[in-house]
């Protein structure tokens, strides 16, 4: 037997449709990439974002098309996204942190139809457009006044592009399960993949996380989310903010201290939340210059491990609260969070913080296991660590246009994390089962690494591991074995890599040694390896 409930799809356009009739005035603040402050409402915002999608229907866009995105965090992405998939088309955020090798692979691989892009990339995409002969047209996010002189195939300013629409529009039918939006990892070895999202995967992932014991958002919430819409998702704030009426702070393209430290403080924000390195500097900047943020009640951390030094500093010298986080692009992407459960709400001192270096408990919608080799489950006791293992309607079944099975057989989803769960069911990361390095949120491959390394004429063997930063948590150390009556410096090495990869993927330091170790199955034994460098210190 059925129950009698209406059928009303999980659709992201619902969300911005009640964001704009709940809270319609409520502000959305942007730092604009031109320059100023600008400031709209959710109801105008909804009216935009049925212009693009408008538009993007004249367009010739249909269901199930890409439209990429690459742009920082501002009020025309923001109202780009719910555009996009109120066309019943598919956002697609590329991170433009990555490798322009990488960038047009999986621009190609989407079979992105549309590039909307902020005018800080467009020098980028000009030298990648020869690259992506599928993109029809480029959307520069800005006016006349600033739009580029460009030879992008098609490229228009936004805003004249959106004149040519007056949003009497009907938002597409599509199915809840329909996909939603797309976004590439940069963790894995060899090419990016896709996590496709649906439209009910995200909004029953944005209702969890804005829970009271999530990221606590609600109406008198105002929020600036550090972490970029092209970053996993945004973290589901571009859906949480407006699904629950919070004003909502976008930083735009300045990141460092001073300016994060501006918008906190001038636009009053109660809870933000990024990567370690953005609070790492805001925290140096306060503390120069004197500064502090009373305003500012939660501090939410994730993309690396927050520092225990770090969460005590915000907690104790500005009163602000940390809250540690834990996630994947494949779930959506928060999978954990660090708030006190009853039985640890009256930990003081040292037993607080104890727990809140931990990544935390998942929240409903999420569940979390640890298992041996073998797929048996392992004991919440603290000490026994195991693989971590994901479910949840939240949580990635598979690649987009992959053909591999990614879930084991109860339909876990294995994270590539090696972690402990204590009794009260908190999760803490101890290892990663793969060798990536994570450097200020963002993974570098150390395979990638070790794999150009060796394309130096004088080096027979490569192997790449991560060694801990005070700001980036952690950056790569490459050692090198030289072939046989052959030598190689440091600078040598770095000098050919130069221009192959990102800047920030570059090693810090190049160690040159007789023997690399091995298992014995031949693979580089990189346990040895961080251990015979466990003493080492990066320059400077």
């Amino acid at each position: 037997m059925l129950g009698l409930m209406q059928d009303w799809p999980l659709l992201i356009h619902r969300i911005i449709d009640h964001a704009a009739r709940q809270h319609a005035t409520q502000e959305v603040v942007t730092r604009s990439v031109e320059g100023p402050i600008t400031r709209t409402n959710y109801a105008a915002i909804c009216q935009r974002a049925l212009k693009v999608a408008q538009r993007l229907v004249r367009e010739g866009v249909k269901p199930g098309d890409r439209v990429a995105t690459m742009a920082w965090n501002t009020a025309r992405h923001l109202e780009s996204w719910y555009g996009i998939t109120g066309a019943g088309a598919v956002y697609h955020t590329i991170n433009p942190r990555l490798f322009p090798e990488q960038i047009a692979w999986i621009a190609n691989h989407a079979e992105d139809r549309v590039i909307m892009t902020d005018i800080t990339f467009v020098p980028l995409l000009e030298a990648l457009a020869e690259k992506l002969p599928k993109v029809e047209r480029y959307i520069v996010l800005t006016d006349a006044a600033h739009m580029p002189a460009t030879k992008l195939r098609n490229a228009v300013a936004y805003e004249t592009w959106l004149d040519e629409a007056d949003g009497d529009f009907k938002w597409l039918d599509v199915e809840e399960n329909a996909a939603a939006g797309l976004c590439y990892t940069s963790g894995t070895t060899g090419n990016p993949k896709g996590v496709l999202y649906s439209h009910r995967s995200n909004v029953l992932h944005s209702l969890a996380a804005s829970g009271v014991d999530a990221l606590t958002i609600g109406s008198t919430t105002t929020i600036l989310p550090v972490v970029p819409l092209f970053h996993a998702n945004s973290w589901s704030i571009a859906f949480s903010a407006p699904m629950m009426g919070a004003k909502l702070v976008m930083p735009g393209a300045k990141l460092d201290g001073a300016s994060v430290h501006e918008m906190l403080s001038t636009e009053k924000v109660t809870c933000t939340a990024g990567v370690p390195t953005v609070w790492l500097m805001l925290l140096q900047y306060m503390q120069k210059e004197g500064k502090t943020l009373p305003d500012l009640k939660r501090l939410v951390v994730g993309g690396s491990a927050a520092p225990r030094a770090m969460i005590e500093a915000f907690e104790k010298q500005y009163g602000i609260e940390v809250l540690h986080a834990w996630g994947m692009t494949e779930m959506s992407p928060l999978g954990s969070l660090g708030s006190m459960k009853a039985c640890t709400a009256n930990l003081q001192g040292e037993a607080l913080y104890d727990v809140k270096v931990k990544q935390g408990y998942a929240p409903f919608t999420v569940e979390m296991k640890i298992t041996d080799d073998h797929d048996k489950e392992l004991p919440w006791d603290g000490k026994t660590f195991g693989r971590l293992k994901v479910a949840g309607p939240a949580v990635a079944k598979a690649y987009f246009r992959v053909d591999e099975n990614i879930l084991d057989a109860n339909g876990f989803f294995d994270t590539g994390d090696v972690a402990t769960i204590d009794a009260n069911g908190y999760m803490q990361i101890t290892d990663r089962s793969k060798d990536v390095i994570k450097s200020g949120g963002e993974w570098i491959s150390s395979i990638d690494l070790e794999n150009l390394a060796v394309g130096h004429p004088d080096v027979a063997e490569a192997a790449v591991i991560g060694i801990a930063h005070p700001k980036w948590d952690e950056r790569p150390l490459l050692v090198i074995v030289p072939k046989e009556g052959r030598t190689v410096s440091r600078d040598a090495v770095l000098e050919y890599m130069q221009g192959k990869i990102a800047k920030w993927w570059m090693p810090d330091d190049v160690q040159v040694v007789a023997e690399i170790p091995h298992t014995a199955t031949g693979k580089i034994n990189k346990v040895t390896l961080r251990k015979q460098f466990a003493d080492y210190r990066l320059p400077g």
